[in-house]
Parts: C-alpha cells; sequence; structure tokens
C-alpha cells in the first residue's frame, strides 16, 4: 500500500524530492490564481510545493495520507498539515486552487472519478485545478507503492468528467536529473463560473 511505503521511507523520500525545480510548473498554475489566493496541496507530500506558494503569498492548506509525510511537511512548511485521505476530502467551494501534484497517481482508476469530483467541490467557481501522472496506461505496483498512469487522452476525460475546462494538457520529462527517461501528463483546468448540477 502505497501510505505504508512512505511511512516506512519518508526520510528518503523528502530528500529526493523537496530540492526538485517546480518553479515552471508552479508558474503555469498560479498565473491563473488570484494572488494571495485560498490553495489546497492534496498530497502534499515532503511541502515542497506548499511551502512555495506560502512564500509567495498565498493562503495554504495542505495534506497528505501518510502520518510521517504530515510531521516532515509540517516541519519543513511551518504549517498545520493535516494527516487525512483524497477520500476525506469535504470542503465545499473552499479554494481558488486545487494543487494535486504527482499524488492522484496513486489512487486506482476506479476511484479516480469520484476522487476528481471532491477536489472539483473543493474549488469555488473559476478556481484552478493541477494534476500530474506517470504517462502510461496501466496500474501497477512498483517498489511497494501503486501507480495509476494515465495517457494526455485520459487524463482530459477524468477532468471533463468531474466537470471542469480543461485548458491545458502536456507531457515533460521527470524535472529530476536522475530520472531523465521517465515522463509525465500534466494538466490545468478551471471550474466553471455555473458548475454542472451534481458537480
Amino acid at each position: 500500500m502505497s501510505v505504508d511505503f512512505y511511512d516506512l521511507n519518508a526520510g528518503a523520500f523528502f530528500q529526493r524530492s523537496v530540492n526538485a525545480d517546480m518553479g515552471p510548473l508552479h508558474e503555469r498554475f498560479l498565473a491563473d490564481v488570484p494572488p494571495g489566493g485560498a490553495i489546497l496541496d492534496a498530497g502534499c507530500g515532503s511541502g515542497r510545493d506548499a511551502r512555495a506558494f506560502t512564500i509567495a503569498g498565498y493562503n495554504v492548506t495542505a495534506f497528505d495520507g501518510s502520518a510521517a509525510m504530515v510531521r516532515m511537511a509540517s516541519a519543513h512548511t511551518g504549517l498545520r498539515v493535516l494527516h487525512m485521505t483524497f477520500d476525506e476530502v469535504e470542503w465545499s467551494g473552499a479554494f481558488d486552487g486545487v494543487w494535486a501534484c504527482a499524488s492522484l497517481l496513486h489512487v486506482a482508476t476506479v476511484a479516480l472519478p469520484a476522487t476528481a469530483a471532491r477536489l472539483t467541490r473543493a474549488l469555488r467557481p473559476g478556481g484552478i485545478l493541477f494534476a500530474s501522472f506517470k504517462d502510461g496506461d496501466s496500474e501497477r505496483e512498483l517498489g511497494g507503492r501503486r501507480f495509476t498512469d494515465l495517457r494526455p487522452s485520459a487524463v482530459q476525460s477524468l477532468l471533463v468528467g468531474a466537470g471542469l475546462q480543461v485548458l491545458d494538457v502536456w507531457s515533460a520529462a521527470d524535472v529530476r536529473p536522475d530520472r531523465p527517461d521517465e515522463m509525465w501528463v500534466s494538466a490545468i483546468a478551471r471550474k466553471p463560473l455555473q458548475a454542472r448540477v451534481g458537480v
């Protein structure tokens, strides 16, 4: 189970991920989030991105499913990081942006539509969601973690199905220098000003 992996390997994962250069992705996301707006870092891991958003002046709420990662992220960010899972997301219209970077990929394919719908509900009308997945078309386990890999078309379908307007979907190599051959699919989507009934 992925949470168990992060509980057991929190220190090593923190060191591998905390200094990754996410600046260009942050810029693309924040371009559509109002200055000082409320951001939910959904599955925050090391707290790298939550810390960057906080320093940039945003009001950040962060959570992670791993208790060990929550402790490390809290120390790194100075925030009270919440220990919770995607299944426990119950916010409604609370955020200008939801950042789900390399976190939804641990959700089983069958559960992804409901999870994306929860994150959509958490957004205010006009709010922005960022999500990223490893590029592929399989569900797999690797080293104690499970992954749901999606192609760009599948990411687009997932977000449209959740009631979002997709602004951009793109593929790019991993920003970590030791993984140049690992490809990621990222997407930015907006919650319509008038949401569909039931979303």
